[in-house]
Parts: structure tokens; C-alpha cells; sequence
């Protein structure tokens, strides 16, 4: 099964539409656009596919980039959004498949950090992909002027990292523990 990577803009219209459809059978209206972009262009999205042999997107993700200065140390940081299975494929590892070829990926795209957040229930599906817990660390997102932390009212979000080189592993010991202000806007407030 093929892993098809684009820029989210330039993503073919009927992958798109597929992709759209996968987020519309997962999310409640409202919390991911129903048509055109889902992420902020200022975050230079890319949309990773996992399809089966006739075409047909059975798993599809998001990969957010933007820089990061945290306690002296400025990164390339990247992170997951909108994973999501095909309701009738869910539990045979195509997701695990698609979010560990992200992992796996991301350092060709120029990224130092990976970095995200997940529900607390979600963190042994992503450790099985390959990443780690960021113990105690909390996302900051949103705005400076309005921020939105991953550790707000109602949340129960777990932090989770990948190191791809060594300025990454130089600023691990500094995330541990720590607020991170990431601040990718008001589109992907928290991705």
C-alpha cells in the first residue's frame, strides 16, 4: 500500500475530497474545515495518504512546520494533526503505518523536533509508531495574545517528541517538564 505525500494545497482533487470525507466520518462539524485547506498555509502543511492499490485513502494525516526558539535553542519543529483512519479499516495498522513513516520522514523535510500533543488514551498507539512521551511537557498554542495550552480546562493531552538531530537532542533536557510555547496561530491553535 503506497504512503503519497503533497503539499496540501497541491494535493490532487480527488485524494482531497477522500481525505475531507475521512475527517467528516471522525470529527464532530466544525472541528476540521469540510472543504479547502484544514491547515494554516502559514505552517507549511504537507498531507501524507496511505492508499489502497485502486486509490482509495484508508489513512491520512497532516505534517505542520514552523520554527521554535525555546530556552536558547531554535528549532525547526514539526508536528502531526488530523490523523485519521477509514472507520471500516481501523484496527488492521494502517494508521500506526502512515504516523510511523511521518516520524520517519520528517527529518528529510528539514525538521529538528517532532512535536505534538495526543489524548492520554492515544499515547500507546503513537509509542507504537515510534515516538515518545515528553514527560510533564505542555504545548502552548494558539497566540501569545491568546494562548491555548494543551493542559487547559477539560483537556487530558499528553506531550509526545521525536529528536531527529543532535540541536534537538541538545535542547531535550530544557523540554522535559516544560511549557513550550509553540504558538502555531488561531487555525491550528493546538496541533
Amino acid at each position: 500500500m503506497p504512503i503519497l505525500s503533497y503539499p496540501e494545497a497541491d494535493t490532487p482533487p480527488p485524494l482531497r475530497a477522500q481525505v475531507l470525507a475521512l475527517q467528516d466520518e471522525a470529527w464532530p462539524p466544525g472541528d476540521v474545515p469540510s472543504s479547502g485547506p484544514s491547515h494554516d498555509p502559514g505552517l507549511d502543511p504537507l498531507s501524507m495518504l496511505l492508499t489502497d492499490e485502486h486509490g482509495t485513502v484508508l489513512a491520512a494525516l497532516a505534517i505542520l512546520r514552523k520554527d521554535l526558539t525555546h530556552a536558547g535553542h531554535r528549532l525547526r519543529a514539526g508536528g502531526l494533526s488530523t490523523v485519521v483512519t477509514l472507520r471500516a479499516e481501523r484496527g488492521q495498522g494502517h494508521g500506526r503505518r502512515l504516523v510511523g513513516a511521518a516520524r520517519e520522514s520528517m527529518a528529510s523535510y528539514g525538521i529538528d523536533l517532532g512535536l505534538f500533543t495526543c489524548d492520554r488514551p492515544l499515547r500507546a498507539f503513537y509509542e507504537r509508531a515510534g515516538w515518545r512521551e515528553l514527560p510533564g511537557a505542555v504545548v502552548v498554542g494558539g497566540t501569545p495574545d491568546a494562548p491555548f495550552p494543551s493542559d487547559g480546562a477539560g483537556f487530558d493531552k499528553v506531550t509526545m517528541a521525536a529528536f531527529f538531530t543532535p540541536a534537538a537532542r541538545a535542547a531535550r533536557p530544557t523540554l522535559r517538564g516544560a511549557r513550550i510555547a509553540l504558538y502555531p496561530g488561531t487555525v491550528d491553535r493546538l496541533w
